[in-house]
């Protein structure tokens, strides 16, 4: 019996391109044919899903014809409450064999695996999610061993299915080791690290593959399935880029869009000054952002980098600003750091090219670096040199240890490398967007922002007192 598969992972909501792949699937599939996302379809910079709580993307799936999605990091990172919404609304399964909340009850709609049946065939699906390590507890999951899982649900399944396939969304290496590990295997659709297959591979007689990233390509595998065996018969990557649009995957955007913004759109409250914001320049919008981490994390200083928005805020605040001026979902994060680690840091952040220099990172969805921003503490520089950090007045010590209030981006040393040389990290929840909502609507913090914290000093004069 013959069997195709059709598949995507990582789209990471860019529906403009899916709408071409929408297009591809529909002219590719036929009777025969199983439609599967490796996970990451819904990403939350989305101003459709975030109008929705993520219906939006249920929509696209459904009218291209999906079987099923696996549960990736992005489905989570709205909270638990937005990924229950959509896994119990959705009409297609919602599958992980490894995650349940952190209480350890199970997540309402997401299932461990299903059998679907196409042409006569048992198809057992299942799928692992990420392990988000120390962003679990904030984002309400628990996640267990992904090898553990499959193995245990394969094993439940036992006699009831003609032939496995497994959604990961754990990455490609691990996969390679599953399919040594776990023989029962005998389609893993990998996904997470963004991995372009130009076709299907073997590991130990498993058939693996990964169709990229953002939609610009789709997955394809025909497979012959009799007598116990799985045979690979043919495999391909295409690239959607030449596609027609799908008008009906359109029509959904449109719609939701509508919706979204009518949600999004109303009113939180009137800003009294604008926040303006500049990549290179020291801006009243990031060091608002510095300061609300401060004062939140309760830490010696506030650090965050201009790349983190990319406009200013203006007189009205809607969710739909906050978003539209900052899609990351990056997360209030503290550590601890050396004083010699902030003055490397922050003389990098004098240089306009490093300012300037690609920003993309996990979770970022801005265009440049930044400038590094600070809150509680002044810095003197010559305009290449950073030359002191006050705190209090008081000269930063190179070998002490300072607690920073910032975000996960910087934490992990994106963009500011010798920020990675940290310890004791805390996360929060809540986003940096959150951060701007919470603390733009308070007269104090509105003030201070517009406190410039960097003074520069002729390089043969003295720094200020």
């Amino acid at each position: 019996m013959k069997l195709k598969i059709i598949h995507t992972n990582d789209v990471h909501s860019n529906y403009e391109n899916f709408a071409r792949a929408a297009s591809m699937i529909k002219e590719l599939k036929d009777e025969n044919t199983l439609i599967l996302d490796g996970g990451d379809f819904a990403d939350f910079k989305s101003i459709e899903l975030q109008g929705t709580r993520g219906v939006a993307a249920l929509e696209l799936l459904q009218s291209t014809g999906y079987d099923a999605l696996t549960i990736g990091n992005n489905e989570m990172f709205n909270g638990i409450e937005t990924l229950e919404h959509m896994a119990t609304t959705s009409p297609l399964p919602f599958i992980s064999n490894n995650l349940r909340k952190k209480d350890g009850s199970e997540i309402q709609g997401v299932v461990k695996s299903v059998i679907l049946h196409k042409d006569g065939l048992r198809v057992l699906v299942t799928g692992s999610s990420p392990d988000m390590d120390v962003f679990n507890d904030g984002l309400g999951i628990s996640v267990s061993d992904y090898v553990i899982m499959t193995q245990q649900e394969i094993a439940n399944r036992a006699g009831s299915y003609d032939i496995c396939i497994l959604l990961s969304h754990v990455g490609t290496v691990a996969d390679e080791e599953l399919a040594r590990a776990i023989p029962e295997i005998d389609v893993v659709i990998s996904a997470h690290d963004h991995q372009l297959y130009s076709e299907a591979k073997l590991v130990n007689e498993t058939v693996m593959n990964s169709a990229g990233n953002y939609a610009e390509h789709i997955g394809m595998i025909d497979l012959e399935v009799a007598n116990g065996k799985v045979e690979l018969l043919h495999s391909a990557t295409y690239s959607t880029k030449d596609a027609a649009p799908n008008s009906v995957v359109m029509d959904i955007l449109k719609d939701n869009k509508a919706k979204a913004l009518a949600s999004l759109g109303k009113s939180l409250y009137d800003l009294p000054e604008p926040l303006w914001h500049d990549v290179i320049e020291e801006n009243p919008l990031t060091n608002l952002i510095a300061d609300g981490l401060r004062d939140m994390m309760q830490c010696d200083i506030g650090l965050i980098n201009s790349g983190i928005a990319n406009a200013g805020l203006f007189h009205n605040i809607s969710r739909q600003k906050l978003i539209e001026i900052c899609p990351s979902p990056l997360n209030p994060t503290s550590f601890e750091v050396q004083g010699k680690q902030l003055k490397k840091a922050f003389t990098q952040s004098l240089d306009a090219q490093a300012c300037l220099a690609d920003g993309r990172g996990p979770g970022f969805r801005g265009k440049f670096v930044g400038r590094l921003h600070i809150s509680g503490a002044a810095i003197i520089h010559d305009g290449n040199l950073v030359q002191d950090i006050l705190i209090d007045g008081k000269s930063i010590q190179d070998e002490q240890w300072y607690k920073v209030a910032s975000s996960d981006y910087l934490q992990r040393g994106s963009g500011y490398p010798d920020l990675a040389e940290n310890r004791n990290q805390v996360y929060m929840a809540e986003e940096i967007k959150d951060v701007i909502q919470l603390y733009a609507k308070q007269p104090k913090f509105l003030e201070q922002a517009f406190k410039m914290r960097t003074e520069r000093y002729a390089e043969l004069g003295s720094p200020p007192l």
